[in-house]
């Protein structure tokens, strides 16, 4: 019998955004964190979200006649051991340490970037709590305590679960008191196979000390993979009831979307792939004052993509790409984007 903790089913499900568990799971972003302050403002974000790729250039000053110094933070959310081991995932395959090729520049020149891992016990699912919260308040800090039983920090699932198995008995005894594992024997005659559950995430965090000049403007740029969830994806119109509306209301698919959804999925029955991308802007709320010039672009990828999302001043600016500007623009909501394409083939 397959056994599998709760919140690891809980993921799966996550994961899957169609009637079906074919799902893969991903990665959610967000912006670059500094401690709150009244000191720097952004005078200018231009964001673009692709498929594949994430590209934010901004512009800082400083309103003081001081510098200021501080930690300037890029975090990733948690990434489920769980989650890894019951659903395919859209990232690098096995790990490396710059899972995402994170790359920053300071005024046109790269920048070295220092990537910490942390682990967590993160906490229960709940599905009205807001996606910063993955960033604000990560889940229950459990880094020494892996360290301590000298397990790797990874996410790649064999070598974790190779350094579970070889724990003693008296070990196994500890890592489950504490919340951080599970161990079942498993039945070889019944063809039932021992398995071990690590219980915690990982959290990459990458970071550099930054210097904002008195009384000037400091131009800082970063890039990385895009990797966010999906999977197959049914629509017909007027959408079904039950998760097909609450994708409706989530992605505010309109009647038009909804009829060019279901006429571009025709051909296959009415089922493609989708990928759920979500991205947080409220991380920019932490500078001093709104953003002075917001420039979004966003690229569906190819034309016969759908694109869908909750957003006013949409403007369609190429064949797959799409633009929002604002001025002194206070996010009070984070992005969550749809985009369908139809199955290979």
């Amino acid at each position: 019998m397959f056994r599998a903790p709760a919140t690891a089913l809980a993921l799966l499900l996550l994961a899957s955004p169609a009637p079906a568990n074919d799902g893969f799971g991903g990665i959610s972003a967000t912006g670059l964190h500094f401690a709150q302050t009244d000191a720097i403002a952004m005078e200018s974000e231009d964001l673009f979200i692709g498929l594949d790729r994430i590209r934010v250039t901004y512009t800082f000053r400083n309103l003081t006649d001081r510098d200021v110094t501080g930690e300037v933070i890029f975090p990733l959310p948690p990434i489920s051991l769980q989650a890894l081991m019951t659903s395919d995932f859209n990232i690098h395959e096995g790990d490396r340490e710059n899972l995402v090729n994170f790359t920053a520049s300071v005024n046109g020149q790269p920048i070295p970037v220092t990537i910490d891992r942390i682990a967590v016990i993160e906490p229960p699912w709940d599905e009205a709590r807001p996606l910063s919260a993955q960033y604000d308040t990560p889940g229950t800090d459990v880094t020494a305590a892996i360290r301590a039983a000298n397990l790797p920090m990874t996410i790649d699932i064999k070598s974790l679960t190779d350094a579970l198995f070889i724990k003693t008995p008296e070990e196994r005894a500890q890592l489950t008191a504490a919340g951080l594992a599970e161990f079942y024997d498993g039945d070889p005659a019944q063809g039932m196979p021992a398995e071990v559950w690590p219980l915690w995430s990982i959290v990459l965090r990458h970071h550099w000390t930054q210097t904002f000049p008195a009384g000037q403007t400091l131009t800082i740029a970063h890039e990385y993979e895009n990797r966010p969830p999906g999977g197959l994806f049914y629509w017909q119109h007027p959408a079904e009831e039950g998760w097909a509306t609450d994708y409706a209301t989530r992605y505010c698919i309109d009647d038009s979307t909804s009829r060019g959804l279901a006429k571009r999925l025709a051909p296959s029955d009415g089922i493609g792939v989708a990928y759920n991308l979500a991205y947080v802007l409220r991380t920019a709320n932490s500078w001093a004052g709104p953003i002075g010039d917001f420039r979004l672009t966003l690229d569906k990828g190819a034309a016969e993509n759908i694109i869908s999302l909750c957003a006013d001043g949409v403007e369609k600016t190429g064949p797959t790409t799409f633009e929002i500007r604002k001025q002194d623009f206070t996010p009070d909501s984070d992005l969550e984007i749809l985009i369908v394409t139809p199955p290979p083939g």
